[in-house]
């Protein structure tokens, strides 16, 4: 695993090899998060990364967050509640030297309390596959006020997602085993 462009371009990232079933963790495989970029990049978004502010919920190694970062985001926080997670997300902020411009949170991301940062313009959900938690997660970051008005949201899953309401289906892709869909929230839920 490694980040495919920007400043870190080429950088190996700590990883779980093929996934960590016990921990949930399923990384995003490069040539999905390369495709996932230049569908953001080139889908008629304008830039939606470069001086973002990222949320990448169900982070796990953090690959999706630290590659928007090395693609010149502002700013990433990090959401999971695992401790194999925590220690790769503390390992590969380390090896791309973004502790300044990162955040990791230790906590259900179907859990969120009201944000205590400005919101996100970018948000990475990638939960495990087919538990309805994404739909938790997403519900959550909103009343929680984590996602700024038009906010990006590209949520990974193994079927079609069920969005919340105030979220609009803008495109949808699927790479193997993964879909991935992209949403744009329409307004903000403070």
């Amino acid at each position: 695993m490694r980040i495919i462009a920007g400043r870190h371009k080429g950088k190996r990232l700590a990883s779980v090899g093929k996934g960590d079933a016990g921990a949930h963790l399923r990384p995003t495989t490069d040539r999905v998060r390369e495709s996932l970029f230049n569908l953001l990049v080139n889908g008629g978004y304008g830039d939606p990364v470069t001086g973002a502010r990222v949320l990448d919920l169900f982070a796990g190694t953090g690959a999706l967050g630290l590659e928007a970062l090395s693609r010149g985001a502002a700013f990433a926080a990090f959401v999971d509640d695992g401790r194999t997670a925590q220690a790769l997300l503390r390992e590969n902020v380390a090896l791309c030297a973004a502790a300044d411009d990162s955040r990791l949170f230790r906590r259900d991301a179907t859990r969120l309390d009201a944000v205590q940062l400005p919101p996100f313009d970018l948000v990475f959900l990638d939960p495990p596959y087919g538990k309805g938690l994404g739909e938790k997660a997403l519900r959550a970051a909103m009343a929680g006020g984590w996602l700024a008005a038009g906010a990006l949201i590209v949520w990974e899953e193994g079927a079609p997602p069920i969005p919340p309401a105030g979220c609009e289906v803008l495109d949808q892709r699927r790479y193997g085993d993964t879909l991935v869909t992209i949403l744009r929230q329409a307004r903000a839920l403070r």
